[in-house]
């Protein structure tokens, strides 16, 4: 028995830059460049001399206030409409991109895979982009069993580990969910003597995350700030699908982990060579 499991996290427009921690020139320059890089969301908390400084960062952009959200504007309607925020994100918010996709996206549909579902992400796992709903058909016409999981993928999963020690390399938290369908699904492929497969870098660290000793998992929801490296002893995950991932990056990390660093270059050498499409959109690779 052959199980695969995917993260089913809907990336949500968003584009903002909080100012509120910032003294007027700090947060004036801090607008300023936001705006230029197609920011529209901007956080004042309500901090007077931090409005008039995005009043000024507005005025040198020339850009009119009313293309501009500002937090502070919102605060009342959020006594009146549990949503607003989320429909102000949907009207003026931008689809979140890794910093190496320059261009914005026509489509947004593109960023997000066909099975995605809970809203909160700040990027999509990108590991699931290969997956059709034929494709997803035919795989479950082999007897494979797909169920699902949620990892809010956080800002922070594009930071690149600057440390000399990778010990540390302080990983953001990201909310994550295990529903108790998949938890059993997982128990009883173990029982059975069959493989997991995860699919993309997320799905494995909600899983690993969560998983007891012996691999196995029960209904669950929380924080996870698990950092996977070489050295990790895989408690669930028999196997992964997942893209080429950019160096320095704690996710070539955790493949490291998984396939051994060697293979991990030797298998980048041959891509380079063949010329395989790297990142999020990307060719993918499976680790069994």
């Amino acid at each position: 028995m052959k199980f695969a499991t995917l993260n089913n996290g809907l990336s949500m427009p968003m584009a903002g830059i909080g100012t509120f921690l910032l003294t007027p020139d700090e947060a004036e320059a801090s607008v300023l460049a936001a705006l230029e890089d197609g920011y529209r969301l901007i956080d004042t908390a309500n901090a007077y001399v931090n409005e008039k400084a995005v009043g000024r960062a507005m005025k040198k952009s020339g850009l009119k206030r009313e293309e501009i959200f500002l937090e502070t504007k919102l605060w009342p309607s959020f006594y009146e409409d549990d949503n607003a925020v989320d429909k102000t994100l949907e009207r003026l918010g931008k689809m979140p991109l890794p910093p190496y996709i320059k261009a914005e996206l026509s489509d947004p549909e593109r960023y997000q895979t066909v099975y995605s579902r809970e809203v909160g992400s700040a990027a999509a796992p990108t590991a699931g982009l290969h997956f059709t709903r034929a494709l997803l058909e035919q795989v479950q016409e082999m007897g494979v069993k797909v169920c699902y999981v949620t990892l809010h993928v956080g800002l922070g999963t594009f930071r690149p580990v600057k440390e000399e020690e990778i010990t540390d390399h302080e990983m953001h938290s990201e909310y994550c969910m295990i529903s108790a369908e998949t938890a059993e699904t997982i128990n009883r492929t173990k029982r059975e003597g069959g493989r997991v497969i995860c699919v993309g870098t997320t799905s494995c660290r909600t899983i690993e995350s969560w998983a007891a000793e012996d691999g196995t998992l029960k209904e669950c929801a929380g924080w996870t700030n698990i950092f996977i490296y070489p050295g990790y002893r895989f408690k669930a995950l028999d196997c992964l699908i997942t893209n080429f991932h950019l160096p320095e990056s704690t996710l070539i990390m955790l493949v490291s982990a998984l396939a051994g660093r060697e293979h991990v270059l030797a298998a980048y050498k041959e891509a380079v060579e063949q010329r395989y499409r790297f990142f999020s959109f990307g060719d993918a690779m499976f680790i069994g």
